[in-house]
């Protein structure tokens, strides 16, 4: 015969029990929460910063080199100046900044390369200058027609390409070479690759 319960075990059972549950809950909520926030914030677009520590523009779609018409590769960062047209005075000095950027990185710069892609040939004078005064700089063909129909511009531009070749960051010929400086050394110091 089986002993008779008292009103007073039954609760202390089913107290461990909804105990248990409750925990789980819990650790679901702290695991699962922040991956349905930060989803949700993203989707709906509420709480996003409207502030940003970068200069250049953002290119957040996950387009490579290939993707405007730049045939290379580089498993390091790189400094890519891009002209459509001819390598005039403005791509020049877009080459000759890249240049100075990658040097300006110190310790970290065989992080880091420069790169020139363009659609027309170079003039032998300026071919000549970089074999001597750069003869680092690695050279791509540029599709022209896929450029334009991707970028919307002629003008030269100055690109920061991750070692995976994924476009990260966008610059005019105008830009401030420290700017771009400062935006290089901070993607370098938060990555681990390249």
């Amino acid at each position: 015969m089986a002993a008779a319960t008292t009103p007073l075990e039954v609760p202390e059972r089913r107290k461990p029990r909804a105990r248990g549950r409750l925990q789980l809950i819990l650790i679901l909520l702290v695991v699962l929460g922040p991956m349905i926030l930060a989803t949700s914030m993203y989707k709906l677009k509420f709480w996003v910063p409207e502030g940003r520590n970068y200069h250049g523009a953002m290119i957040g779609n996950g387009e490579s080199r290939s993707d405007i018409g730049i045939a290379g590769e580089d498993a390091r960062w790189q400094l890519l100046v891009s002209a459509p047209e001819a390598c005039a005075e403005e791509c020049q000095q877009l080459v000759y900044l890249a240049r100075q950027i990658q040097i300006g990185l110190g310790r970290d710069a065989s992080r880091a390369s420069h790169a020139l892609a363009t659609s027309q040939a170079l003039s032998g004078d300026y071919q000549a200058l970089l074999g001597r005064e750069y003869p680092q700089l690695q050279r791509y063909p540029l599709d022209a027609q896929r450029y334009v129909q991707k970028v919307g511009e002629l003008a030269p531009q100055l690109w920061i390409v991750d070692p995976h070749g994924n476009l990260v960051l966008r610059y005019d010929g105008k830009v401030n070479g420290k700017h771009v400086l400062d935006d290089l050394r901070h993607l370098l110091k938060l990555s681990n690759i390249g």
